[in-house]
């Protein structure tokens, strides 16, 4: 199914064609008995997912015992969470409620993209910075407070944050410039750079070799890093004499490490693949496990992990009471 919708005339190398200014995302229209299980569970989970780091993002925010290293960047893989389910979901809701073709606007798929990329991006950068919080805590724990200093997490924190919106913007002004002359149909759920490139009807070299090189850095530099921290956190874990010495410092981790490995797993089944081998199927069920169940999950996992959540929990609940 393709649509002419928002087609303007233009010219390159002396051919006419007529440039997209809405795209169609196709969604799950190819299987529409699945449409309203899937609109159940998408608002079931959006709804959780947003609750969940809300939660999460107050109890950091009010709560004095969690005020260490660990928590802050759990603040912000919380906030990066809902900019990346926020800026998917609702759109993709529109659109399996809705019986006509959810279309978007150029411009809407572009801020789709941008934000996207941020949020993902990010959440990779910021789980290697959690490694190495991690591995601090346990490898170095008498000089884990000079070491993770409030001024070096901060910095942390915002060179992540920063790197992440210069990546983001460079594939997306880099995609932006692109033409799409031809079909307007995404095969997917939102706006995402695999998909786009195949629409394109000018070269996508550049677009591909800066695809690679993020994926160079955030896909491989980064898990490669973070298996390096959870290399010596688990061979200092095993130093460690006592049993309940090596499970009080696993237990520091365990969290962390179950959100790594879900996480980058959806990411490498979506991204470490060339563009000419997309599949839309892969895809979409990859993009749904990173854009709606890892951020209704990962306050799951870190609250019912941690007794001081849980207690911080316990003591924002007594006080909702009184």
């Amino acid at each position: 199914m393709e649509s002419g919708l928002g087609a303007s005339p233009g010219r390159a190398a002396g051919h006419n064609w007529t440039q997209v200014e809405v795209f169609v995302l196709q969604g799950f229209s190819e299987h529409p008995e699945l449409r309203l299980p899937l609109l159940g569970c998408f608002l079931a989970l959006y709804a959780l997912a947003l609750v969940g780091n809300a939660i999460i993002l107050v109890l950091i925010s009010c709560s004095a015992s969690l005020r260490s290293p660990m928590y802050f960047f759990l603040f912000n893989l919380a906030s990066m969470d809902v900019i990346c389910t926020s800026s998917v979901l609702p759109k993709t809701l529109v659109g399996l409620v809705s019986d006509t073709e959810n279309t978007i606007s150029f411009q809407g798929c572009m801020a789709q993209l941008f934000f996207l990329v941020w949020s993902l991006s990010g959440e990779l950068l910021l789980l290697t910075v959690m490694a190495y919080d991690r591995y601090v805590a346990i490898c170095h724990p008498l000089h884990y407070s000079s070491i993770m200093s409030p001024r070096l997490c901060g910095a942390l924190a915002a060179a992540v944050w920063t790197i992440c919106a210069i990546n983001s913007s460079i594939n997306t002004g880099l995609t932006a410039r692109l033409n799409f002359c031809g079909s307007n149909l995404i095969t997917h759920f939102f706006c995402e750079i695999p998909p786009l490139l195949l629409l394109s009807c000018s070269p996508t070299l550049i677009n591909s070799i800066m695809t690679v090189l993020a994926d160079i850095f955030y896909g491989v530099i980064n898990f490669m890093l973070t298996l390096g921290s959870y290399g010596f956190i688990i061979a200092s874990i095993l130093r460690i004499r006592s049993a309940e010495g090596k499970r009080r410092a696993f237990s520091t981790c365990s969290s962390h490490l179950l959100v790594v490995s879900f996480y980058y797993s959806a990411v490498f089944c979506a991204y470490i693949s060339p563009a000419s081998n997309y599949s839309p199927e892969r895809n979409k069920v990859s993009g749904a496990l990173y854009t709606l169940l890892s951020p209704t999950l990962n306050p799951i996992i870190y609250s019912l992990r941690n007794a001081e959540v849980k207690q911080a929990l316990r003591r924002l609940l007594n006080l909702c009471r009184c």
